[in-house]
């Protein structure tokens, strides 16, 4: 493939003499910042090796992002490290407060304890939205990094923390769970908690199958709706991860960490998808916080039983949709009558769809974790238990919010999500009866 670069085009000569303004104006024939080319495909490229799904991690590679030292010539993955937190680290390098060149110093941030290899870490197919690698990056790559030149950062940290929530000291108070002085510290609810941070790397061709789309069809969507971002996407066919600037996750593992991926082990496990409004700030319009808790003492709970607790938190804000369109949804809720039964179509007919969490590539923390099968899955999503259950790993349980956790104001959700299609032991409300369930009106918030 040529060359292809994008050139900024002279300015037409007018017709009436130049003002003095004009005159001068300076004109740039290649780009309006000085000293750049834009190109998108360099002739002399020569991308560092990337075989994902190798059967070794130095058959594999790193992931290679950073345009900087040599990166430009030798850089094999679109886009920018940290998510959506990357345009922040242009603000620094342009405000001059970080030096585009720094070179990090990894000492002691070396993981707080292992991830047992997996042989999902070696194949195509089972982890294609997240490097299997991202935590030993600095210790498997460092003499690549020095002998290309090249920058080469981790896209997983793994630490450990103690928890503190008020509804944890709650729950010891009340008896529901005991002091142990390992798990749960003391009268506090204190907990200890091993935590896993993630980055989003894709893997182009496994993300597009997981969606039963084409490569091509996954480059052109993401180039186009993206306004253009990252013309890498169509330019560079033969560069395929993607770093995208979207949220991570993290989990959090209540227990031996080793106990996750051991199936003698009993597992309970809580996908949660970030609901800012509620997990944070205590909103009753949803159930996100209340079932959060929830997920959180059960996996405490399983750990103390002498199995595990997993809780994965995904920045999924509004269902993906975002926090502006969700507060527009309730605006238009809250004006037109809160139902159950317009409780989807509010969303749809601002966001054109009611759900873009798009749970097909969830299920590779959990075979990054090791885990091979779930005791007790702490959700109702029937989305969320689909994509794990297509991926391989059997839900021997599933565990509904009870009833007394959700607030009066989210009857509106749940029993929206239950008629659905999410799992419920009770009963599946009629379309006549969604319309009785009826959320709280302004009128009542004054």
């Amino acid at each position: 493939m040529s060359p292809i670069a994008v050139v900024a085009q002279p300015q037409a000569t007018p017709d009436v003499a130049p003002t003095k303004k004009v005159e001068e104006q300076q004109y740039h024939t290649s780009s309006p910042v000085d000293g750049f080319t834009l190109t998108t495909y360099p002739e002399d490229s020569h991308p560092i090796n990337l075989a994902w799904g190798a059967a070794s991690a130095e058959a594999r590679g790193p992931v290679v992002a950073s345009k900087y030292r040599s990166g430009l010539d030798k850089h094999n993955t679109i886009g920018a490290h940290s998510g959506s937190y990357c345009v922040y680290h242009a603000l620094a390098v342009g405000s001059k407060q970080l030096n585009p060149e720094h070179v990090a110093d990894y000492t002691n941030s070396q993981p707080a304890f292992s991830i047992p290899e997996q042989k999902s870490w070696y194949n195509e197919k089972d982890i294609v939205a997240m490097d299997p690698f991202g935590h030993l990056t600095p210790y498997l790559f460092d003499e690549v990094s020095e002998s290309e030149n090249v920058e080469i950062r981790p896209t997983i940290a793994i630490t450990k923390a103690t928890m503190q929530l008020f509804e944890l000291k709650d729950a010891v108070s009340q008896g529901r769970l005991q002091v142990d002085g390992k798990i749960v510290k003391n009268s506090n609810g204190d907990v200890n908690v091993s935590k896993v941070a993630v980055e989003p790397v894709w893997y182009l061709p496994g993300v597009a199958e997981r969606f039963n789309i084409t490569e091509s069809e996954l480059r052109k969507a993401l180039f186009e709706d993206t306004n253009g971002m990252y013309p890498e996407l169509i330019t560079r066919p033969d560069i395929k991860v993607f770093l995208p600037p979207i949220g991570g996750l993290t989990v959090y593992i209540f227990g031996d960490p080793k106990f996750v991926s051991d199936p003698s082990k009993k597992l309970a496990l809580r996908i949660h998808d970030e609901c800012n409004g509620s997990d944070v700030f205590g909103s009753d319009i949803c159930t996100c916080r209340p079932y959060l808790i929830f997920g959180i003492e059960e996996a405490v709970k399983e750990a103390q039983n002498g199995g595990s607790g997993v809780v994965i938190y995904f920045r999924k804000e509004g269902r993906a949709l975002g926090e502006v369109t969700k507060y527009l949804v309730y605006n238009a809720r809250k004006r037109g009558g809160d139902t159950a039964a317009e409780y989807f179509h509010r969303t749809e007919c601002i966001a054109g769809v009611r759900d873009m969490r798009f749970q097909q590539l969830m299920p590779d923390i959990l075979k990054w974790l090791g885990i091979s099968k779930i005791d007790r899955m702490l959700s109702m999503s029937n989305m969320k238990h689909d994509a794990i259950v297509e991926q391989g790993i059997p839900i021997l349980e599933r565990i509904p919010i009870p009833d007394e956790l959700v607030p009066p104001d989210s009857r509106v959700e749940i029993d929206a999500k239950i008629h659905s299609g999410y799992f419920t032991n009770g009963t599946v409300m009629t379309n006549d009866e969604l319309k009785n369930v009826q959320g709280r009106s302004w009128d009542n918030f004054e």
